[in-house]
């Protein structure tokens, strides 16, 4: 049975899954506001696991990183990069395929939440509530220069992905 930790992340897995749908809903037409709410959810999530859980996990083992961190670390950074550009159709079928992949790294079976809630604990409560006070992050504007597309490809090549954008 999940814990608090797993089902309050997988709920927020849920939540942006559903803004995402509802932001393309229409064919070649992302819908700006729902994007803009998915975008900035997408965001603290990222900064949720960045700055609370995966250093709450890394503290619990004595210091020593999940053997996942690095790996999901290049997907985050992977993903930030595919939320600065103007989202087109090409971009969103980007950040599908690498939630896809990357969601089921951190909700199956031995997949980061699962672990982070064995290592929690009696801290369990404590880190659900750094979760949950989480600031929400400030969004840029969307950048479309051919230079932030190039890293953009990069960042998802470096975490192992072959898309096209």
């Amino acid at each position: 049975m999940a814990g608090k930790i797993y089902r309050y992340l997988a709920d927020d897995h849920t939540r942006l899954e559903e803004l995402l749908e509802r932001a393309t809903s229409h064919p070649n037409k992302v819908e700006p506001s729902a994007y803009a709410e998915f975008r900035a959810g997408l965001l603290k999530h990222i900064a949720m696991e960045e700055k609370i859980l995966l250093p709450a996990a890394q503290r619990l083992r004595g210091g020593k990183a999940l053997h996942m961190a690095p790996k999901l670390r290049l997907d985050h950074g992977a993903l930030a990069a595919l939320l600065v550009p103007t989202p087109t159709p090409a971009v969103v079928a980007a950040i599908r395929a690498v939630l896809k992949a990357h969601n089921t790294i951190e909700e199956g079976p031995g997949g980061l939440y699962e672990q982070c809630e064995e290592l929690a604990g009696a801290e369990a409560d404590p880190i659900l509530a750094q979760l949950r006070n989480a600031p929400e992050v400030r969004v840029a504007a969307h950048i479309d220069l051919s230079k932030i597309i190039e890293a953009t490809r990069r960042a998802v090549k470096q975490a192992g992905y072959d898309l096209v954008l």
